[in-house]
């Protein structure tokens, strides 16, 4: 298990090898979410960072979306 300490000033030192792992960079943002005792740190990542994300999410075409609500008489923007 991996400990850090809390400063003086509320600051926590995330060990380089994490960063590392991570690939964080200085003044990058974070959303934390708190469960019980337990906080949890989740990098907010940019929109060009998370291109390619989905990209073996299947072969979905915007073509079959449209298709799928015009038979459902779903509006579609």
């Amino acid at each position: 298990m991996i400990s850090a300490k809390l400063s003086s000033k509320y600051q926590l030192c995330i060990p380089k090898f994490i960063r590392e792992s991570l690939n964080l960079k200085a003044c990058q943002q974070f959303t934390l979410v708190t469960m019980g005792k337990i906080i949890e740190m989740l990098p907010i990542r940019s929109v060009a960072d998370s291109r390619g994300l989905l990209v073996d999410c299947g072969d979905y075409s915007s073509d079959d979306y449209r298709e799928r609500a015009t038979v459902h008489n779903l509006s579609v923007v």
